[in-house]
Parts: C-alpha cells; sequence; structure tokens
C-alpha cells in the first residue's frame, strides 16, 4: 500500500485542486492507495472541502485538530494514521507537483530508504525564501553530515519503518532525513518541480527559521550525544570547574607566600566558575533526560485530534 499524507492550513483554494491532480497520478499507480489529509486547525473552509472529498472517495481520509499545531504535528499525525508500506508526504498548496510521486518511487526501488525531493528552480521570493533556505540547508549539511540540497522540501518518499520509529516535534519535520540518517537509514534525492503559489498565502514566516535553527542543534547534539548526553556537559561544567579550582588555587598560594589578601575580585569569580560548572553539569544532565522521557519513553503526543473520518 501507498499512503500519501498531506498537512493543509488555510488551503481551501487549493485542495479540490490537489486531490485531483493527485488522483490521476495514482490511478497509474499499482497497488492499494490512501490519501491522509491533516487539518492542522484551519479556520477557512477546507475541513469542509476536505469533508467532501473524503465522502465520495473513501480511500482519502481526514485528520482534524482542534487548533493549529505546526506543520511537524501535522506530518506526526499523519504518520502515526497511515497503513502503507511505502509513505509519501507533500505540501498543500500545490507548490509540490504529485506528477514527481512516480519519480520518487522509482528511485526508492532502487534500495534506499528516504528520498527527499529537490526543488532546483525554486519558484519563490528570493530575499525571505531562498536565502534563508540556503543557510539553512549549508548549516544542516555541516551539523548533520546529510548531503541533500534541499532539507526543507516536504515532498518525500518514505519506507514504513522510517516514519514509524520518528518523534516529531518543533520544526523537526524540516530535518527528517537527517533523523533517519542517524538512525541508520538510506538517504537520496531527486530533483523535483516547483510551482509558484497562485493561492492562499504563505505560512513560512522567518520565526520559523530561527525555530528550525533550534531543532538543528538539537538533532546535531542527538548525533553526537543521544546515547550519552551527560559527557558534553560534564566536559564542560568539569572545564569551567577546573579554570576556577585552578585559580583558587594560585590566590591561595600567592597568599600563603606573600601574604596579601586573597578576598578580592578574582576569588570570586574562580567559586562562581567552580559553582557554574557544577550547577551546569547537573542541570544539563537533568534537563536533558527529562526531555527524552517526555517526547520519547512516555509517547506523548503534540497535537490534539477533533475528529477522523474514514
Amino acid at each position: 500500500m501507498l499512503s500519501i499524507v498531506i498537512p493543509a492550513y488555510n488551503e481551501e483554494e487549493n485542495v479540490n485542486l490537489l486531490y485531483d491532480k493527485l488522483e490521476k497520478v495514482l490511478r497509474n499507480l499499482d497497488g492499494k492507495k490512501e490519501i491522509i489529509f491533516v487539518d492542522d486547525g484551519s479556520n477557512d473552509r477546507t475541513f469542509k472541502f476536505l469533508k467532501q472529498i473524503s465522502a465520495r472517495d473513501k480511500s482519502v481520509r481526514v485528520i482534524r485538530f482542534t487548533r493549529n499545531f505546526g506543520q511537524s504535528a501535522a506530518i506526526s499525525a499523519g504518520f502515526k494514521e497511515c497503513k502503507g508500506d511505502v509513505v509519501v508526504t507533500l505540501d498543500a498548496d500545490l507548490q509540490n507537483d504529485p506528477e514527481d510521486i512516480p519519480k520518487l518511487l522509482k528511485k526508492l526501488d532502487e534500495g534506499f530508504d528516504v528520498v527527499c525531493g529537490w526543488r532546483r528552480k525554486r519558484k519563490d521570493p528570493f530575499f525571505s525564501k531562498k536565502i534563508p533556505s540556503l543557510f539553512s540547508n549549508w548549516l544542516a549539511s555541516k551539523m548533520t553530515g546529510l548531503k541533500v540540497h534541499d532539507s526543507g522540501c516536504t515532498l518525500r518518499a518514505y519506507r514504513k519503518p522510517v516514519v514509524k520509529e520518528l518523534n516529531l516535534y518543533g520544526e523537526m519535520h524540516r530535518f527528517i532525513p537527517a533523523l533517519a540518517m542517524l538512525n541508520g537509514y538510506s538517504v537520496a534525492e531527486v530533483e523535483v518541480k516547483h510551482n509558484p503559489r497562485k493561492f492562499g498565502k504563505t505560512k513560512y514566516k522567518m520565526l520559523r527559521l530561527f525555530k528550525g535553527l533550534s531543532d538543528l542543534i538539537t538533532i546535531a547534539f542527538i548525533e553526537r550525544y543521544g546515547a550519552r548526553p551527560g559527557h558534553i556537559f560534564t566536559s564542560f561544567g568539569v572545564s569551567i570547574s577546573a579554570i576556577g579550582s585552578v585559580a583558587l588555587l594560585y590566590l591561595l598560594v600567592d597568599g600563603l607566600l606573600h601574604w596579601v589578601n586573597i578576598m578580592r575580585p578574582a576569588f570570586y569569580i574562580s567559586i562562581l566558575l567552580v559553582m557554574a560548572g557544577i550547577q551546569f553539569i547537573t542541570i544539563g544532565i537533568l534537563s536533558e533526560m527529562i526531555t527524552r522521557v517526555r517526547y520519547e519513553v512516555s509517547g506523548r503526543k503534540f497535537f490534539n485530534i477533533r475528529e477522523k473520518i474514514n
């Protein structure tokens, strides 16, 4: 079975057109198919139109959130509900072209676990989208070691085991290929078309870039210290404490040899360094352990579903 997961937020002008294009593509593919639209708290007629589509096509399933939880939550909900052996994601704004899906599947058949779309000729504003995207892609490549040109393209194909192991939150949907690579899965990319947005408004804001960079740092941290998070905090904390301890020892020796008052600013700074190092180790380890328990062990969800159809 092939599952198509589509997050949608205020895309009333696009969902019917997208379904029509998608249906034509899927008609020519073998095997069973399902389409899962995730309405991420739309406040326009998006859900109304999705409900109409699902009424006439029982292979279309709809998940509706109680409010807008973000694209990562929407994709995560689709991953948890999908039944396919292969899962394809794409945006609902018609900028991703459903006609590229067979190209992704063909690359997947070569033995890869994840295939990313590469919007080589991206039809987006240069300064507000292309420049931030270039920076984000460069930084993602440097921090994770994943060699893909376009980490932000939603049009991707995955094998089922990849998506079932993911826990997404924040803006981590952008870095699913990096997470997959860290779990030992193979990643490839193919060039795909990118259409200019004709209807609706972009949901991208510069704030999302900074949120994404924060999640990228988290992923890079998990890559290096996910199995031993205490190491980075311990190393940094011990270094700070060591500097403070050496400074204290110097002040004590200097005071004893020259009979000078050691109660000066350097003394208090040394004490502060020692205490800061200890606190950094303790708080850092505890916070990382709590985060891992909350997001991974407990199976906590980051969205609320109002209703499901089909």
